[in-house]
């Protein structure tokens, strides 16, 4: 055991050695961030700030279906599967450099038979005389991380794992939204389709009036075929909804992992009206912790900078170990005996770098180009942030107004329509009046609840914008530790 003993003491000083880490050791970029969002002093926002789901955002919605489709997403749909694949992939990779920390051992076990030349001979009877070798032999080596490179190394895979981990909340977030997005789309399909239908019975008697006043002698020829030709136009527009609700249909399949002919929505038999949600707001500086896509561009800063130390340290000196411990014998009898034993110390190993073309020079320049390209792409992506939920503010803000004025429009417009339908049934005004009215209707109608649709479309991506459900510290630690 002696060769283990004094392995171990040369260990131990060169842990006493081993305290020096090359590299700078991480700091957050800096980047001003505002007090408040441009559009906060207009918003008014969920009070108190917990009204929406710290995981489940979209239940802010109230709306079940939606909610069971939305859970179908992170067990199917394959690119989620995908981004948590990565995740593996980085986990393996720091398992990787943390096993660089330890001594690499081998066991073999050989035996050897030879034929001496001295024992040769041309002789008819003569019988070889053979020596056989039994060698059984445990080594170890050894390269302690005196720089610090393993260390930074390491360092760059937990920052690689967490970043990881941020793709996949990202990657949730992402299917999540679009998954809404679809479903809202979906439903004012079926809420258009259903105006529509409404509208070809409210036109079917219109026509009907038409051509009881065709045969009073009160309207034309030309009325009838105007009413036909409106009539038919309409159940054409309710027919060619069904091409958009298909392929929202379609959309949703794919995103829960099905195929689209093995998947469908029922069509609501009453479409209710969907309302806008209140949604809890914060401040800008949330949103390094609150996104996902911030906090995995923050981590690949830190990986970045972490790798720079793993190139600073190649400059320097190496030290490598390895000693073998053994029991060799000719006698198979005595192979394992103590007397056969034999044990070996060595090689010491120190080498430095003195000439390779500038390599090491090029691959630490290479590092710091890496990391100030993460620093670059962590600020845009907090500045896109930014934008993103200023956007959807000012879009929920203005589209409420829009959707105001259109409310009073569509009142005005049904009114109208109202009157001219009856003074046309008592033949003070012509068809053509009527038509007029009809069309002015159908398209307040319709427009509002284009509008409404992209109150609740600018919500969504609101809420995604802030982050969704995603929590920094919960996702990403709590991940790592799985």
């Amino acid at each position: 055991m002696f060769i283990f003993t004094r392995l171990i003491r040369i260990t131990l000083m060169i842990g006493l050695l081993s305290a020096c880490t090359l590299g700078e050791n991480y700091v957050r970029p800096k980047l001003n961030t505002p007090l408040s969002f441009k559009e906060q002093q207009d918003w008014t926002g969920a009070d108190p700030k917990d009204e929406l789901p710290r995981s489940n955002w979209w239940e802010i919605f109230k709306d079940t279906e939606l909610n069971g489709l939305v859970s179908q997403i992170e067990v199917s749909n394959q690119n989620i599967i995908a981004v948590e694949a990565q995740y593996r992939q980085a986990r393996a990779v720091t398992n990787e450099a943390e096993a660089a920390y330890y001594p690499t051992v081998t066991a073999g076990v050989t035996t050897t038979r030879s034929l001496p030349a001295s024992n040769t001979s041309n002789t008819l009877n003569y019988t070889p005389n053979y020596n056989t070798a039994y060698r059984a032999s445990v080594s170890a080596s050894w390269v302690p991380d005196i720089w610090g490179s393993i260390k930074r190394s390491v360092e760059a895979g937990n920052n690689g794992i967490l970043a990881s981990a941020g793709d996949i909340g990202a990657a949730k977030l992402s299917a999540q939204a679009q998954l809404a997005q679809d479903y809202f789309s979906l439903r004012f399909a079926d809420a258009r389709e259903e105006l529509l239908n409404r509208t070809v019975l409210a036109y079917e008697k219109t026509l009907q009036i038409t051509k009881n006043q065709y045969s009073e002698g009160i309207a034309q020829r030309s009325d009838i075929l105007l009413a036909e030709s409106k009539l038919k136009s309409t159940k054409a527009l309710a027919v060619d909804v069904g091409v958009q609700r298909a392929q929202y249909e379609h959309a949703i399949a794919i995103l829960i992992g099905k195929a689209p002919s093995e998947f469908s929505i029922k069509p609501l038999s009453e479409t209710s009206v969907l309302t806008v949600p209140k949604i809890p707001l914060g401040i800008p500086s949330q949103l390094l912790e609150r996104r996902p896509d911030i906090a995995a561009a923050e981590r690949r800063v830190a990986q970045a900078n972490a790798n720079i130390g793993v190139a600073e340290a190649a400059f320097y000196p190496s030290l490598s170990l390895s000693s073998t411990l053994g029991s060799q014998s000719t006698n198979l009898s005595k192979w394992l005996t103590y007397p056969s034993r034999f044990w070996s110390l060595g090689p010491v190993a120190l080498t430095q770098p003195i000439f390779n073309g500038g390599l090491l020079k090029a691959q630490k320049a290479q590092a710091i180009g890496v990391y100030d390209e993460k620093v670059a792409v962590y600020r845009q992506t907090i500045l896109t942030a930014f934008q993103e939920v200023e956007d959807n503010l000012a879009a929920l803000r203005i589209l409420e107004q829009e959707n105001q004025l259109d409310n009073e429009a569509t009142a005005a417009a049904e009114k109208s329509l109202e009157i001219t339908t009856n003074q046309y049934k008592v033949g003070t005004v012509n068809y053509l009046s009527v038509v007029v009215a009809q069309a002015n209707a159908l398209s307040n109608e319709i427009t509002a609840l284009s509008i409404q649709n992209s109150r609740l479309t600018a919500a969504v991506v609101l809420i995604t914008s802030l982050g969704g459900g995603w929590d920094y510290t919960e996702q990403n630690y709590t991940n790592t530790k799985n």
